[in-house]
């Protein structure tokens, strides 16, 4: 499992670390890891390090210091490497001393764009994790003559111009082929918009003393998804696997229904329910459901129900579905139906799942804003309802009800934004609550095998939602076999 810590977080550990070890020891580890990214990346983009042009962008304070001592090796190895600095006078002075013993060159920023321009690396150590507000105005050319460049751009520790809490993008940033983090990640790695700006992202270890409780983020990996995959034992059958009920679609939308029972239907659960307008699509699609038409209250005993797929605007049914002692998953226009009082004051487990339109009308705020704030808004989400919260999105972000860590997904792919994926994983998640995992579980592990099996269906191409819930075993079965 990958976890990000906010900058508080990580500074406190510098300091920690900083007062066990020689003065300036911790930033020779980070320049070390940093320079090795940097070589393997000239590698791929100029074919040597001896002889390519390397431009490093410093600012002040430590964040400039990683990039002149990265720069400094660099230089003692053939590459001709110039630093840009954009405050000279609070330049790193010791960073400023090796570089020039390294052979290595100092210009204003005036004259940085042109360099850039021509260099085969540059290397962004404009702003370190604490800079708010995105890039100063004389920062801006330099990263906008990088974007033009051809060069490799790698960034010291996180992207400038990008909030390393939130990963808010406020004005012009760098966007980076490569970010070096040092001793953790940060969220705003992790989280779009800034996970855009931040390309591939390496991970240098230098010793951090960081509590795994006090993470912000974890993203779960092959292995951690592995472990709570549901797998029935020699005495289950189809009960004991737990069933799920799903209440979507409408006369309107009676391919709702279906794909939400597709998703369910490969989900580990043992059998699924199915009440609504629309049985007679879905039992044409997939015979082995269990239809109903006398309700939710009589369709039979479940583990759990996915209620507001498609459901138009059938207040009765999702508050019938709320009113259950299940853990109950709200999709679509359950959402927009269910009254938070209701939610609330829910006995079992809730978890909601919107997309950042529905989030932003859940909250009476712009689309824009959830979009460029998704930490805060599933966050807000998760205390106001009293929930767990999966906000769907390029970054899949799920909030548990109870606070702590928040999980974030990037399995998926830009192919996912179409109709009735979202049907598909809030069966696919409904049916892991059934199969027993809790809210945050199966909204983090339907998130991942929903992302995974969206890259598998599509492998590039366009792909439809029924794809993507036929690729679901796949997804499964990579998994598994991973872990």
């Amino acid at each position: 499992m990958r976890t990000a810590y906010s900058v508080e977080t990580v500074r406190t550990a510098e300091r920690e670390l900083m007062a066990r070890l020689p003065d300036g020891a911790l930033m020779q580890r980070a320049a070390a890891g940093l320079a090795a990214a940097c070589t393997e990346l000239l590698g791929r983009v100029a074919g040597r390090v001896y002889g390519s042009r390397v431009v490093l962008l410093v600012g002040s304070g430590a964040n400039g210091g990683d990039a002149l001592y990265a720069g400094a090796r660099l230089a003692r190895r053939g590459a001709g490497v110039t630093a840009v600095l954009l405050a000279p006078d609070r330049a790193h002075a010791g960073g400023l001393e090796a570089l020039r013993r390294a052979g290595g060159s100092v210009v204003d920023s005036g004259a940085g764009a042109a360099l850039v321009e021509r260099a085969h690396l540059v290397l962004d150590g404009i702003v370190g994790i604490g800079g708010k507000g995105g890039l100063r105005e004389d920062a801006v050319p330099l990263a906008e003559a990088a974007a033009r460049s051809r060069a490799g751009v790698v960034s010291v520790d996180l992207p400038s111009g990008v909030d390393a809490d939130t990963g808010q993008v406020p004005g012009a940033a760098v966007r980076a082929d490569l970010t070096v983090t040092f001793g953790a990640h940060k969220p705003g790695l992790l989280v779009d918009p800034g996970r855009e700006y931040a390309g591939s992202v390496r991970l240098v270890d230098i010793g951090l003393p960081l509590p795994g409780e006090a993470a912000e983020l974890e993203a779960l990996q092959h292995a951690d998804v592995a472990r709570l995959l549901p797998v029935p034992g020699v005495e289950s059958d189809k009960y004991r696997r737990g069933v799920v009920g799903i209440a979507a679609g409408s006369a309107r939308y009676p391919g709702a229904a279906v794909l939400a029972v597709s998703g369910a239907l490969r989900g580990g659960a043992g059998a699924v329910r199915y009440v609504g307008p629309a049985g007679d699509a879905v039992i044409a699609r997939f015979p082995e459901t269990l239809v109903s038409d006398q309700g939710p209250a009589k369709a039979g005993r479940v583990q759990a129900w996915v209620v507001g797929p498609g459901a138009g605007d059938d207040a009765g049914t999702v508050a019938e579905v709320l009113s259950a002692s299940v853990p109950v998953l709200i999709d679509a226009d359950g959402l927009r139906l269910a009254e938070v009082s209701a939610v609330r004051g829910r006995s079992a487990p809730t978890l909601m799942t919107p997309h950042a339109g529905e989030a932003a009308a859940l909250l009476g705020v712009s689309r824009e804003s959830v979009e460029a704030g998704r930490l805060e808004a599933v966050r807000e989400l998760a205390s106001r309802y009293s929930a767990t919260v999966l906000l769907k999105g390029s970054t899949t972000v799920v909030a548990a009800a109870e606070s702590g860590a928040v999980r974030v997904n990037a399995t998926g792919t830009s192919w996912l934004a179409t109709a009735g994926s979202g049907d598909v994983l809030s069966g696919l998640a409904g049916s892991l609550l059934a199969a027993g995992l809790s809210a945050r579980d199966a909204g983090s592990v339907g998130a991942y095998l929903h992302g995974l099996a969206g890259r598998l269906a599509s492998d590039g191409a366009p792909v439809g939602a029924h794809d993507v819930a036929a690729a679901i075993p796949l997804a499964w079965r990579d998994v598994r076999d991973a872990g």
